[in-house]
């Protein structure tokens, strides 16, 4: 199974990348996904449903370390093999 996660981190600093913001790129830009792509409101990766759900899980404890108060994310299912 393949899983799309969409996730924000907050608080936001419009001015420069806050340390959890930069923990979160740094992780999912690390784990073993595909389609990644990370913006200054929003960030998505692809992957097999072991990987997604692993960086899900260091994301999660890494960001809110760094700092995050908040953390927002979807993840659905895009199916077997990505189509």
């Amino acid at each position: 199974m393949r899983l799309r996660v969409e996730f924000t981190t907050e608080p936001f600093d419009l001015d420069e990348a806050p340390a959890h913001a930069l923990v979160a790129r740094e992780v999912i830009e690390s784990a073993a996904l595909d389609a990644v792509d990370v913006g200054p409101f929003g960030n998505t990766a692809e992957g097999a449903a072991d990987a997604v759900l692993g960086a899900v899980d260091t994301l999660l404890r890494r960001s809110l370390e760094a700092g995050a108060t908040r953390i927002s994310l979807q993840v659905n299912v895009v199916g077997e093999d990505g189509r």
